[in-house]
This record gives structure tokens, C-alpha cells and sequence, in this order.
């Protein structure tokens, strides 16, 4: 039954991804999905309970990509940083990012159903982002306090860039905040790293 349950999520997420579901009622999710809606109400509760598990789906795989995220040869912390925001800033993951900011919304305003986004929609993320600044030298302190504020940044600007569309004054501003992320690191991690000896 698991199975199931992770099939139809995998298949929404893509579904989603294509077509957005917002505006589509539960039926016409399951037609798309080629379920029936009493599946997707057995296995989500509700069309809020899905919206909810695709974002979550969706916010675990850019977690994954940042923790995947390895130095590459010449690479400084902010060109790691440039990488992810191209990558979460992509035009292609718009949906996923106004499906965000839409039940985001809704579960702050208590919508039944919604409330389980709340649950780790910031803290899911510190603890990597933390690592990763300790990583680059932070203090603990500092680096929990640049967490969050990487995250709120980041954040914002994406709700930024999908209100507006302004890529270059958008794409400005995070560049000015990863160069003071950077002015921030000791300076030995500012560097490259260097080449691997094997």
C-alpha cells in the first residue's frame, strides 16, 4: 500500500510539475493521474493533504541537491551558492515555487489540511545549511544565524522574481548577498580548493 502511496505522489509531483493543480479540483487530479479521487482521499486525506506531500517531495529533492553540492575544482563557496540558486530559480521549477508560496499561505491562515507544512517548512532546512556554513569555516553561532537568513533570502527573492519576473535585479541582489557571505568566511575558505593530490 506504501507503494501505491509513493507511486501516486511520484506521479503528482510530475503531474504538477506539467500542469499545475491549484486550480484543478481532486477529480480532476486523479483523471490525470489515472486514479480515482477516493484513492487520492485514502491515501492524502484531502486535494490539501496532496498539495501538501508534493511540496514536501519537492522541497526534499532540492535538499538533496544541496547536500550534494561538492566543491568542483575552482569552485569558491559562492560559486556553490550561484550554482543552487540557478538551479532552485529555474524557470522549469516555477510551479513548484508558486504551488510553495499558495499553500505556504494557506497553512499559515490555519486551512484545514495544511497545517503539516508548517511542521519542518524552515527547520528541514537549517541543519543542512548549517553544516554547509560550518563547513566553510563558520562558528556554529554564525553559521545558524546565516542559515536562516539564507533561507529567508533565498525565499524571498524567488517570490520576488515569480511576482515580477525582473531575472537581472533579482539575480542582483543574491549576488550581493553571496558576496557577503563570502567577505564573511576566514579567508583560507574563500579560496578554491585545492586540487586533489590522487
Amino acid at each position: 500500500m506504501m507503494a501505491t502511496k509513493q507511486r501516486l505522489l511520484t506521479d503528482a509531483v510530475a503531474y504538477m510539475a506539467e500542469h499545475g493543480v491549484t486550480d484543478r479540483s481532486l477529480r480532476q487530479i486523479a483523471a490525470g493521474l489515472g486514479t480515482s479521487h477516493r484513492m487520492l482521499i485514502y491515501h492524502f486525506g484531502s486535494k490539501e493533504g496532496l498539495l501538501v506531500e508534493i511540496i514536501k517531495t519537492v522541497e526534499a529533492q532540492q535538499r538533496e541537491v544541496l547536500a550534494g553540492l561538492a566543491h568542483e575544482p575552482g569552485e569558491s563557496p559562492g560559486d556553490m551558492a550561484r550554482r543552487f540558486w540557478r538551479r532552485v530559480s529555474d524557470p522549469s521549477l516555477w510551479p513548484n515555487a508558486r504551488l510553495f508560496f499558495e499553500v505556504y499561505g494557506q497553512a499559515l491562515q490555519g486551512r484545514p489540511g495544511t497545517a503539516d507544512l508548517l511542521d519542518d517548512v524552515v527547520h528541514a532546512w537549517l541543519d543542512p545549511m548549517i553544516a554547509l556554513g560550518v563547513s566553510h569555516g563558520l562558528s556554529e553561532e554564525d553559521a545558524k544565524v546565516s542559515a536562516r537568513l539564507g533561507l529567508a533570502v533565498a525565499r524571498g527573492l524567488l517570490l520576488d522574481l515569480l511576482a515580477t519576473g525582473e531575472r537581472e535585479p533579482v539575480d542582483a541582489a543574491m549576488e550581493l548577498f553571496i558576496a557577503d557571505y563570502e567577505a564573511r568566511l576566514p579567508r583560507h575558505s574563500r579560496q578554491s580548493p585545492a586540487p586533489d593530490p590522487g
